[in-house]
């Protein structure tokens, strides 16, 4: 198929997919556009202001049959796309923990997809299998993970898509582990932990691992430990279960809980898993990335006691989505569980387990090499700069914090510990406590409505409360002064 009658400047040869020239021009394009919208990106409303369904009235019912100029496509992403775009990058995003940018992951995302290479196993692509090990014990070292969670120990890393996957296969590997000790049929009998603040995907990884209510425990937490998991009513749990003939098998502790950032004693709940053989899972998507700095690193004391730890520098160490860090003591158990051997896939390094073959350590069998994101993140901006990135986040959000407790109408309501500040407008005691939750959600709807910031809520204990996170790759000092403004003029207009 040679080239169809276009204006010059839009010529392409579409008997070459990928020519190198044609590449060059428009990946320029690309770029320049990108830029742009970083430049721009300020000027959105955080929220879209659409309805459900607008894209589909505004895009053609089927494809072109004939190929469009890029030019063409660039203004339907101007004039469609953006304006239905939740702007996750926007310096003005509060809402959730950040999905974090940089122009180090970014490059290394063009690199990976440059390669294309499907690294299922070692022979597959040496270079993806090896980096990603390097990568991942690099990543150890920072955190100052004992040498257990380390190839260079007798551990190892693997680097899943999301928390949720995380979870899934260490719940898979401690499931086979238990199966292979008590026989197949105990699966109905094994029990799962975490708290009523532990995040919603551990109940879902759990039906998907077999393992389904009642015997998911939810264990309730109160605003007296900061909304930690409490070892003593941990234990309570076990014992009770135990003594109904029931198997514990597995804890998913969180370091940063999505609601308040509450963190779970991981030392003490490890003196309860050991009494019962239980696996424990670390869950610190958020707040694991923090403890590169020597000031946070405690919240990860006892990590030598686990068995699983994960974080998600997607959210906190400028590496784009996806990429969430495992670290396993015990790799075998995740191979047991996890590997599949067909003959097309058969060579004789890996049938003499001389090499990691990353297919066996985690749910599906093609990965990327997205290793090359973290890698050029870490080589670029060095220890010392990721650790002033997550400082100043913090600082930002203890300046928030100072904003709230100078305000006498509102209150903090749950620690703050990284970069989450969780307040509300005071009750009154001479009103209901459900209209101090109405006046507090008209707050939040006001606030996000006017496209100038964006926040979230969450109800913990009983009581309903904003969230203001701090960690938008773009957010600076003036932007937190611009929504707590924003915020003092929506409590005007709320409490008049």
């Amino acid at each position: 198929m040679g080239s169809l009658d276009l204006d010059p400047a839009e010529s392409i040869d579409f008997s070459n997919p990928l020519n190198p020239e044609e590449f060059r021009k428009q990946a320029h394009q690309m770029v320049d556009f990108i830029a742009d919208y970083y430049t721009k990106i300020e000027s959105f409303p955080v929220l879209p202001q659409v309805q459900p369904g607008y894209l589909r009235t505004r895009l053609p019912h089927s494809p072109p049959h004939r190929p469009e100029p890029l030019q063409e496509i660039f203004n339907d992403i101007t004039t469609h796309i953006i304006p239905g775009m939740t702007h996750w990058l926007s310096p003005n995003f509060f809402a959730f923990f950040p999905a974090t940018a940089s122009t180090a992951a970014f490059l290394g995302e063009m690199l990976c997809t440059c390669f294309n290479s499907v690294g299922f196993n070692w022979l597959a692509s040496p270079a993806a299998t090896e980096l990603e090990m390097v990568v991942m014990d690099w990543l150890a070292s920072m955190l100052n993970l004992p040498n257990t969670f380390m190839f260079s120990g007798t551990g190892g890393g693997v680097i899943q898509n999301t928390t949720s996957e995380s979870i899934l296969v260490t719940l898979i590997a401690a499931r086979d582990k238990a199966m292979q000790l008590l026989g197949p049929d105990c699966v109905k009998r094994l029990v799962v932990y975490g708290s009523d603040q532990t995040h919603s995907t551990f109940t879902k990884a759990s039906k998907l691992a077999g393992i389904h209510p009642p015997n998911i425990r939810s264990i309730p937490t109160t605003d007296d430990s900061g909304f930690a998991l409490s070892p003593a009513l941990f234990r309570k749990f076990a014992e009770a279960d135990v003594a109904a003939g029931l198997v514990p098998l597995y804890l998913c502790a969180t370091v940063g809980t999505t609601s308040t950032t509450a963190v779970d004693p991981v030392d003490l709940l490890a003196d309860v898993a050991s009494d019962y053989n239980i696996w424990i899972h670390v869950d610190a998507a958020y707040g694991g990335s923090a403890c590169i700095c020597p000031e946070f690193r405690h919240y990860l004391n006892g990590i030598e006691r686990v068995d699983s730890l994960s974080l998600s520098p997607h959210k906190w160490l400028l590496s784009y989505l996806d990429c969430c860090c495992l670290w396993v003591k015990r790799p075998h158990l995740l191979v047991s569980a996890l590997s599949t051997n067909p003959e097309y896939l058969r060579n004789r390094l890996s049938d003499s387990n001389s090499v990691v073959d990353y297919k066996d350590w985690q749910i599906g069998t093609g990965r990327r090499f997205k290793s090359l994101r973290l890698w050029l993140v870490l080589r670029s901006y060095g220890t010392a700069n990721l650790q002033s990135h997550i400082r100043s986040d913090v600082q930002m959000a203890k300046m928030f914090e100072g904003f709230v407790n100078s305000d006498p109408r509102f209150e903090i309501v749950a620690p703050r510990r990284f970069a989450l500040v969780c307040f509300r407008i005071k009750p009154n005691s001479l009103v209901e406590p459900s209209y101090t939750e109405s006046l507090n959600r008209a707050l939040l709807e006001w606030v996000n409505s006017r496209g100038n910031a964006y926040m979230s809520h969450t109800v913990v204990g009983g009581m309903y409360m904003l969230r203001f996170a701090v960690g938008a790759t773009l957010t600076e000092d003036r932007h937190v002064v611009a929504a707590w403004k924003l915020i003092k003029e929506g409590a005007d207009a709320c409490i008049a």
